[in-house]
């Protein structure tokens, strides 16, 4: 088996509302897995990790008011990814989080084909994006 580079933007979806640092240890290792394993699945059998620097985008789509800090949620996704995607968090260079509650979430003018997965399906559901462009959405 050949070894291959995931191609980047690397997106893929995974079920449930992120949870916070503030959670349980076993409900943030068992929300890590779960993670780790739609990672897994999305990325192409034989990859290797990444390791060059990376810009990551977390958008939650709740199915209700998500109570306490987004930004408190972002750490188990990212550590979720290590080893898995990406060699070190170490190489995550920008992080761009954003909460959707139902009845706040905007037309995304030309959403990929997993953001349109994510945006049509059942709530909650988290969406990651993984790209080598740093400034991505800036210029």
């Amino acid at each position: 088996m050949i070894a291959l580079e995931p191609d980047l933007p690397f997106e893929f979806i995974v079920p449930g509302t992120p949870l916070s640092l503030q959670a349980s240890t076993d409900s943030k290792e068992a929300w890590k897995r779960l993670v780790a394993g739609f990672a897994r699945a999305a990325l192409p059998a034989g990859s290797w990790l990444l390791t060059d620097p990376l810009a990551v985008t977390i958008y939650i789509f709740p199915d209700g008011q998500l109570s306490g800090d987004v930004d408190n949620r972002v750490k188990p996704i990212l550590d979720a990814m290590n080893r898995c995607v990406y060699d070190d968090d170490r190489l995550i260079e920008r992080v761009v989080v954003q909460k959707f509650e139902p009845g706040k979430v905007f037309s995304f003018g030309s959403p990929s084909a997993i953001l349109a997965d994510a945006l049509e399906a059942a709530k909650p559901v988290t969406y990651v994006r993984i790209t080598s462009d740093l400034h991505e959405e800036l210029s």
